[in-house]
């Protein structure tokens, strides 16, 4: 989806007399770029901008004494909001096509600028990181009392709350291995209860209610992995088999991931140019590989 900006400039000639006015023409002039928007950092700036083809144009912010890393700096509450001081840049060029290199770099010398404006402005940022462990449930269905705080929801107890904990009972089987949202719905309804106690199997410490943790159940090998602890392969694992309830204490919980997604959007106020003027405009959304990233964890075992 690209994001349309047109700006109507009126022109009227109008004569200094009480009846007189003489309308002009009225020219359009088209901003059509996607929503999505680049950045790159210079010695001591940050530029942030966007470039089309057909015909070639670019829009570019420049901030100074600001980098990319102080962007993604969230606050407590995993947000970040920034007012600063930037200059705009609207360009034309010649050439067909540009090049990827066109900022934060000498400008190549196959680069034609024709026509350049720029207008000092203020630059609203603001950053929104998303935690997640990617587990097959979304976020919002983690709050399991219903307050809205996704933090105080912790069902093992081991540090982690549910929506970035990717075993949430700590059993040691991952919480999208304990078909949560067999059918892919939405609806944790149906979510797999091997005993029947109306506890899904992913909040069931004991999932096959023999009395025995299922991390306990580690009857083969001590991996933290009791899915592959198997006595009767006519049943499946230990875990799920409630004939066997052979104690092997647990002495460690498996490795966890956090997924990190950082979204950045920017919104510049107070834009004046020679067609363009505009209290409030819309820069987009940032695209750049570093908005992601995971971390490994490992909880204490108690």
């Amino acid at each position: 989806m690209s994001m349309r900006k047109l700006i109507y400039i009126f022109i009227a000639v109008c004569l200094i007399s009480i009846q007189g006015c003489d309308d002009g023409d009225i020219i359009t002039v088209e901003l059509e770029f996607d929503d999505e928007f680049s950045a790159c950092e210079g010695v001591s700036d940050l530029v942030l901008y966007k470039t089309k083809d057909d015909p070639s144009e670019s829009l570019s912010v420049l901030i100074s004494d600001l980098t990319l890393d102080e962007i993604l700096a969230v606050e407590s509450n995993d947000s970040l909001e920034l007012t600063v001081d930037a200059t705009f840049y609207y360009r034309t060029y010649s050439d067909e096509s540009l090049p990827s290199t066109l900022f934060c770099n000498d400008i190549p010398d196959e680069v034609t600028i024709t026509s350049s404006e720029s207008d000092a402005c203020t630059a609203e940022i603001l950053t929104v990181l998303t935690k997640d462990d990617e587990d097959g449930i979304l976020a919002s269905l983690e709050d399991l009392d219903g307050d809205g705080d996704l933090t105080n929801d912790d069902t093992d107890g081991d540090g982690l709350p549910n929506y970035i904990d990717w075993d949430d009972d700590g059993d040691n089987i991952l919480t999208e291995d304990e078909n949560p949202d067999p059918n892919g719905d939405g609806d944790l309804e149906d979510a797999q209860d091997t005993d029947g106690d109306g506890i899904p199997d992913y909040l069931d410490a004991d999932d096959d209610g023999d009395g025995v943790l299922t991390r306990d159940e580690e009857n083969d090998s001590q991996d933290q992995r009791p899915n592959n602890d198997i006595t009767n392969s006519d049943v499946g694992a230990d875990y799920l088999n409630p004939a066997v309830a052979e104690t092997v204490p647990a002495t460690a919980y498996r490795e966890h991931t956090i997924y990190y997604t950082y979204l950045v959007t920017v919104n510049l106020q107070e834009i004046s140019l020679s067609f363009l003027s505009q209290d409030d405009f819309d820069f987009g959304v940032l695209s750049d590989s570093g908005l992601t990233s995971s971390e490994s964890v490992t909880p204490d075992f108690e």
